[in-house]
């Protein structure tokens, strides 16, 4: 299918002007609203049940969803946050660099100090800081499309078929495993970070004696990367939040706002 036969069948099914006036995302509200209800029903303890705090954000949703110059501001918003991972992630890079070439070089060199191991530390650092380059920067793979595609149709498809495929996949796949990892991660963090599973913290403000320690030579913590993921889990759900919002604009027509990245070929998989 050529580029101009493609435009062709993306264009010959035109919506209803009443839901070109809503964004797709009070819809997707509308959705979550129901399957929560549902779930709370049947009991379910993740998931989309006994929801809390989170009516107000699908309230919030569909009530912002009416309002496209106000779901763009926070676009903008989220994908500032984006850009700043995206900045962190890149001089991490430098880190994990830095901290293997000394793992390295110290690797022949620790004879003339009659040691085995230099600074043990050093070992675990480098590792947790390429674990933060993926933690940090999934939000920016997210927001700069580099998720790879599978189908080599991709590339011949009408930008508008593009968006629903997105939307549809990130609201309804990707966008409930972020959900349910929220709850999940939740009070993995508090764990990692001293927490009892009683739920209970310890006494005193020394709690970072009680973080789970890094099997690597001179245990340095490994709480604070851990409780990090949580955080990875927010910035990128976030993201998806955004996509969805870029996604929804070319859905209704409002291709100027939807500033969707796109690349000349589809990335292939073997």
């Amino acid at each position: 299918m050529t580029d101009q036969e493609s435009d062709v069948v993306g264009d010959s099914t035109s919506l209803p002007a009443w839901f070109t006036r809503i964004h797709p995302l009070g819809w997707v509200a509308v959705v979550y609203a129901s399957m929560a209800v549902i779930l709370t029903l049947m009991g379910s303890e993740f998931l989309l049940g006994n929801l809390t705090w989170q009516w107000l954000v699908i309230a919030g949703v569909l009530a912002a969803s009416f309002s496209f110059d106000l779901l763009d501001t926070v676009r903008h918003g989220i994908e500032r946050i984006s850009g700043v991972c995206a900045a962190i992630a890149w001089r991490l890079t430098w880190v994990v660099f830095a901290l293997q070439l000394f793992n390295v070089i110290t690797r022949y060199t620790n004879s003339w100090f009659d040691q085995d191991i230099l600074i043990g530390q050093m070992t675990s650092l480098a590792w947790m800081s390429f674990g933060m380059i993926f933690l940090v920067g999934v939000n920016y793979g997210t927001k700069a499309g580099i998720n790879p595609r599978i189908d080599f149709w991709w590339a011949n498809f009408h930008k508008r078929t593009k968006a629903w495929l997105d939307f549809v996949l990130h609201a309804f796949l990707l966008l409930p495993f972020i959900i349910t990892g929220l709850r999940l991660l939740r009070g993995y963090a508090a764990i990692s970070l001293g927490q009892k599973r009683s739920g209970v913290w310890p006494s005193g403000w020394r709690v970072w004696e009680t973080w789970e320690q890094s099997s690597d030579a001179d245990q340095l913590a490994v709480g604070p990367i851990q409780a990090f993921i949580l955080i990875a889990f927010i910035f990128w759900g976030l993201q998806v939040f955004a996509e969805l919002i870029k996604t929804g604009f070319v859905i209704v027509g409002e291709d100027e706002l939807g500033q969707i990245s796109e690349t000349d070929a589809p990335l292939r998989v073997e």
